[in-house]
């Protein structure tokens, strides 16, 4: 059985290998070892830390077989983007341009580079091991970091966000960095990704055009490209999508790829989760797929398991019981993986 824990030292070469063979690059998972166990520590210390407030934390998750033992995927959340340095995006700006004289009213979208994200709970380093099949583990270990949120807001923003990969080619060229950034840092674009480690670094602000750039100048081709995932993507900008994400006018510095933002209140992890006392049984009950978490520092655990869709209780087989590790009568919280039309009506209706 899959399911979802806090990351630990303990998974070190596990990460390492992940972040080593990961397609796109992990930004949460440095490539250099030393610096990697500092962020797992850090992850740790967060996760035990008692914090009334966003600030530096950072919550490293990973995707467990209860089987093998084996890690399958990551994931994180950075309690506050930013919070050393600004993080940086583009705004995309609707300029009017305008002539009485010439009859002339234009609405031009410009680029302007901006910091309002700085301060921002973001979701980061989602990655799947490809020898996984269906989407099922996607959902599971990106939502699960939905489900952490919901059940300890304090340690959030109200606002969340996140990035996602931009359109490149199959030699990783991306066409807007082509276009704007080249021009400026006069290197590749994965060096220059690898290189901002998340892109909180001083030096985008000290080499990044500091005037808009007039989309309408730039060549088609990076046009086109403006807040478009990458196909390797598209996975994960769905996920975001359901779980109550909206594009926002933000684009990624680098490669224009979109930025999806939320308020925690209207994501599905907290408007359609509840609590359930668990019960014994032999096995899977129910038709509906639910993601099922339990614990909220060292202790959580997320899981996907099939529940009756309308009942007070949970009850559990005993592998997923093991996995989240619980008994009968402990309290879980339980939300539907796929919300229904006739939900979605009734949320629309209040």
């Amino acid at each position: 059985m899959l399911f979802v824990r806090p990351g630990k030292l303990t998974d070190l070469d596990a990460l390492a290998h992940m972040a080593r063979t990961a397609q796109p690059v992990l930004h949460s998972l440095p490539h250099d070892r030393a610096a990697l166990e500092a962020r797992v520590a850090l992850s740790e210390d967060s996760f035990r830390a008692d914090v009334d407030f966003a600030g530096e934390e950072f919550y490293l998750f990973v995707l467990e077989d209860s089987t093998t033992g084996k890690l399958l995927g990551t994931a994180s959340i950075v309690a506050a983007a930013g919070y050393s340095e600004p993080f940086y995006a583009f705004r995309n700006d609707a300029l009017i341009h305008a002539s009485r004289e010439l009859h002339v009213n234009r609405k031009i979208h410009a680029l302007t580079m901006s910091h309002e994200l700085t301060g921002k709970s973001r979701l980061a380093g989602f990655y799947v091991d490809p020898s996984l099949r269906g989407d099922a583990a996607a959902h599971l270990i990106s939502r699960a970091r939905m489900m952490y949120i919901a059940a300890n807001r304090r340690r959030f923003t109200p606002e969340v966000f996140t990035l996602l990969l931009g359109v490149s080619d199959g030699n990783g060229a991306s066409p807007f960095w082509e276009a704007v950034g080249r021009k400026f840092f006069g290197r590749d674009f994965t060096d220059v990704d690898i290189a901002s480690g998340g892109r909180s670094r001083t030096f985008i602000a000290e080499v990044m055009p500091a005037y808009p750039l007039y989309v309408p100048l730039l060549p088609e081709a990076a046009q086109r490209v403006l807040g478009e995932p990458n196909e390797t993507a598209l996975l994960a900008y769905d996920i975001h999508l359901e779980e109550g994400f909206e594009p926002d006018r933000f684009v990624d510095i680098f490669d224009a790829g979109p930025v999806l933002t939320a308020q925690v209140d209207r994501t599905a992890c907290v408007k359609h989760g509840a609590e359930r006392t668990v019960r014994e049984a032999a096995r899977e009950q129910g038709d509906v797929a639910y993601m099922v978490s339990t614990g909220s520092g060292e202790s959580f655990r997320c899981v996907l398991t099939d529940l009756p869709g309308e009942t007070g209780a949970a009850p559990l087989a005993g592998d997923v019981r093991a996995a989240l590790d619980v008994k009968d009568g402990d309290v879980v919280r339980c939300v539907p993986l796929h919300r229904r039309d006739d939900e979605d009506l009734k949320g629309d209706a209040a």
